[in-house]
């Protein structure tokens, strides 16, 4: 039966799974299709969206065998029978909401995600770095001619405290409406409120019948908090910020040290081998 049957393992991608220099380790490999064989369900979930994170499942040849939670759980893609599981879009009014916010912040650019495209608004340098990092590409257009809807929107500036400024405010003026957190200092990601990687984790484990006890989730961003929260026992890499190890049962070493394998090591130790 394999001792991780009945067994969630969800880890964000971007500096947990994958490394700072972008591959995947043989080790995090290795130990992945072990528990995966071992009758585990290994999940991804990650703030890229579908258009590139696809990208990332055909270079990669990523062992998954559970459905991707995908732009910081506002999708629930399964690549195995490519069909959308889940999707919940930002409001009909998010472009009105989004040109306020840019009025009141005019150093502030954001991409915003419509099916298989993105769409900038005064783009800089944050959103071509990340759009090169991505594989994407982006295109000009003025908010009011971006076609909707949203599946999300990414603000992007290069001073953090700027960006900090923008969550209070969105929360402050729309706090029903959106769910908006940090994939790192520089993008503050903007979705639907209840669209998070928490509540997608659990939607998953629901999904595949997994109990609440059995869910193990690692990340090491701000926006990974929500499905630390749901996990049964937590983890975060050393790389992650101070108050996602705060949030953590335990901390793993970094994502350049293969934190993902570690994990399973420590989950072997929960569930025994049976004779």
């Amino acid at each position: 039966m394999g001792r991780f049957r009945g067994v969630l393992l969800a880890t964000d991608y971007d500096d947990t799974l994958y490394s700072t220099n972008a591959t995947i380790s043989p080790e995090n490999r290795q130990a992945i299709e072990y528990f995966v064989a071992e009758g585990g369900k290994f999940c991804i979930s990650t703030g890229r969206s579908y258009i590139n994170f696809a990208i990332q499942m055909e270079k990669e040849r990523l062992p998954v065998n559970a459905p991707v939670i995908l732009s910081n759980g506002a999708s629930i893609y399964d690549f195995a029978t490519e069909k959308s599981l889940w999707l919940k879009h930002l409001p009909p009014l998010a472009p009105r909401h989004l040109a306020q916010v840019c009025r009141a912040f005019p150093q502030v650019g954001f991409e915003a995600y419509h099916q298989d495209e993105v769409f900038t608004f005064r783009a800089n340098e944050v959103t071509r770095h990340h759009l090169t990092r991505c594989h994407l590409t982006g295109v000009p257009r003025a908010i009011e001619a971006m076609p909707v809807p949203w599946i999300k929107v990414i603000l992007q500036h290069p001073d953090p405290g700027m960006l900090q400024q923008v969550q209070t405010y969105v929360r402050t003026q729309w706090p029903e409406d959106y769910d908006v957190t940090f994939s790192n200092p520089y993008l503050l990601e903007v979705t639907a409120k209840g669209a998070n990687k928490g509540l997608s984790v659990l939607w998953v484990a629901n999904h595949l019948q997994v109990k609440r006890q059995d869910i193990y989730c690692v990340g090491n961003g701000l926006n990974d908090i929500p499905m630390l929260q749901v996990s049964a026992l937590s983890f975060a890499p050393a790389n992650s910020y101070p108050a996602v190890r705060a949030a953590a049962d335990v901390v793993l070493p970094s994502c350049d040290e293969s934190c993902v394998a570690e994990m399973i090591r420590q989950l072997e130790e929960r569930y025994p081998a049976t004779p």
